[in-house]
């Protein structure tokens, strides 16, 4: 297809602090390999989008202390496609960023937002939704979300609760967005069929997404809007640092999503994780015959059952005798977490902080 107008922002600032310790401040999880390919996470990703869109409408929209990460991992993109934040103030003003200096490069683009380390099998499949989601809003002016087809009750995702007529083909009108729920509320979403999880993959053209932050955050729209014409010069940067201490923190979802009149989802299958915590990682791997996911070619497993293991390729691991356990060594940290407390490495790093500072964070 390789429109011209069509772009993808693949948005890259986050610390993935549930993959802790071997996802740092200084190196996160999308520029590991964390599931032992050969490849990043954002390597994958970036590779996925260059089959249908054009490398120079590829852009990586990232946190100032990784953008010599992104130029070492990505060196085909061009550098003036890397687009740097000052400070992590969630996905909303990092949206309103890229969609203010797309409309000044080109007022027809339509993008596609997505994270950058999320795990997508079925690329074929994955590339005709993502089409069809961009043909949607090229012609109407519609905000569209991927929602994927739940497998089973996740408490750790979003929901999206969509109507029953399709307003194009696989196209449906969004009726609410769901924080992540308890069980019982999502073995109910589940049930009732009209509900998808919420993958944080969006489609819009980028007139439509700035009429949308106008009317439903008009402040932060102000104050991008007022500095337009400094986007894509070389005084973009100096501005950017002036307008991002003024953004509110929030997520697009709550900013955007959930109070617009016009945002649609496709219900799709693409064999998608979000990756986001060792478990998910530990889905994802090959495993032994005892159920152990060994992300490492120097580990000797002896009666140990499902764990999820991460060494350095130089170190020796020997363990024996553990059930669902993760272990992560890394050169300057060990984990040993029971996979049922996954959910609480972020507390665990928060502890560490408290007594350690930010040494090991």
């Amino acid at each position: 297809m390789n429109n011209k107008h069509h772009y993808v922002a693949i948005m890259a600032g986050g610390i993935g602090s549930r993959f802790w310790p071997m996802s740092r401040t200084a190196y996160p999880k999308q520029f590991l390999d964390v599931l032992n390919t050969g490849k990043t996470l954002i390597q994958w990703t970036f590779d996925r989008y260059q089959k249908f869109i054009p490398v120079e409408n590829i852009f990586i929209v990232t946190s100032e202390e990784y953008v010599d990460i992104v130029k070492q991992q990505l060196p085909s993109l061009p550098i003036e496609n890397i687009v740097a934040e000052p400070s992590r103030k969630n996905t909303a003003p990092c949206i309103a960023y890229i969609s203010f200096k797309l409309a000044q490069k080109d007022p027809e683009a339509t993008f596609i937002v997505a994270p950058s380390d999320h795990l997508i099998l079925e690329e074929d499949n994955f590339q005709q939704i993502v089409e069809r989601s961009l043909d949607f809003v090229d012609n109407i002016k519609a905000l569209v979300t991927l929602g994927i087809k739940p497998t089973h009750p996740n408490t750790g995702y979003g929901y999206i609760q969509y109507e029953g007529l399709e307003v194009a083909k696989s196209v449906y009108k969004v009726k609410t967005f769901t924080e992540k729920p308890d069980l019982a509320i999502a073995e109910s979403f589940i049930a009732s069929g009209d509900f998808l999880w919420n993958a944080g993959i969006f489609a819009w053209k980028a007139k439509t997404i700035l009429a949308a932050f106008e009317k439903l955050q008009p402040e932060m729209y102000e104050l991008f809007d007022q500095q337009k014409e400094s986007f894509n010069t070389t005084n973009e940067k100096a501005v950017i640092q002036k307008i991002y201490p003024l953004c509110t923190n929030i997520s697009i979802d709550i900013a955007i999503m959930e109070k617009a009149d016009n945002v649609y989802v496709i219900p799709s299958s693409f064999g998608w994780s979000d990756l986001g915590t060792w478990n998910s990682a530990y889905d994802n791997m090959e495993k032994d015959y005892l159920g152990n996911a060994v992300a490492s070619n120097n580990v000797i497993v002896i009666d140990a059952t499902k764990c999820m293991v991460n060494a350095p390729k130089d170190k020796l691991v020997v363990l024996q005798g553990l059930d669902d356990f993760i272990v992560v060594d890394t050169k300057d940290v060990l984990l040993i977490c029971s996979k049922e407390k996954e959910q609480s490495i972020k507390e665990y790093v928060a502890e560490v902080k408290r007594n350690k500072g930010d040494q090991y964070i």
